[in-house]
């Protein structure tokens, strides 16, 4: 039996996978969490767990923060990142700090399930989508040139979803029914990633976005 502790801020999302995990008999959800910390305190009060199934953005301690804590005091503990962020940077910042795999929100069921039992074979596991994203750019890409606007600054999932319909053209009204928010939200979130990552407008900030592959080309 794999032992999994699912950890998500929003309850819904746990609900979801919960049910997803549930159906494979050789799995068992044994925790779920809304923190990296609460992840950590299950452990240390005895909870038997083989694989932390962990979302990247998640209040008090992040995705991140967990694995670099998982990997200190339990390295023994699987740890596999599900999230929406679905751009290289995050997933090599989730590598780099010690992921056994990484999944988006919108892999199948199958897919989950084969990544949980491939990483339980010691291997890591990085979602199709990703791979073959990644593969693509790497066979049609230009020479990488310098860019001014490459930078290492953190971005939520929310901004990632603006920062991706600015680059599709959409205007603030635009995003703003299409994320159920007022136009109000929409140009505050925008004028903060402005201010945050030091370019002059929009067109500046879709530049860095790409520059930075947090937006598709």
């Amino acid at each position: 039996m794999i032992k999994i502790i699912l950890a998500d801020d929003h309850n819904i999302v746990r609900d979801g996978i919960r049910t997803i995990i549930e159906r494979e008999p050789l799995f068992s959800v044994v925790g779920e969490a809304v923190n990296g910390a609460e992840v950590l305190g299950l452990i240390e009060k005895g909870t038997a767990v083989d694989v932390v199934l962990a979302d990247m953005n998640m209040p008090v301690m992040t995705g991140i923060e967990l694995l670099l804590q998982m990997k200190e005091r339990f390295p023994a503990v699987k740890v596999i990142i599900l999230s929406a962020l679905d751009n290289e940077k995050y997933l090599s910042k989730a590598y780099q700090a010690g992921a056994n795999g990484y999944l988006l929100k919108s892999v199948t069921s199958d897919e989950m399930n084969f990544a949980i039992k491939h990483v339980m074979q010691n291997n890591q596991y990085f979602c199709t989508e990703l791979t073959s994203r990644i593969f693509y750019k790497m066979l049609t890409l230009p020479d990488p040139k310098t860019s001014e606007y490459i930078g290492d600054i953190e971005f939520s999932e929310r901004e990632i979803e603006i920062l991706g319909l600015l680059s599709e053209g959409f205007t603030n009204q635009e995003i703003g029914e299409k994320l159920f928010t007022s136009k109000r939200t929409v140009e505050g979130i925008r004028q903060s990633m402005i201010a945050k990552t030091g370019v002059r407008n929009t067109l500046a900030l879709v530049r860095y976005a790409m520059a930075n592959s947090l937006v598709s080309y």
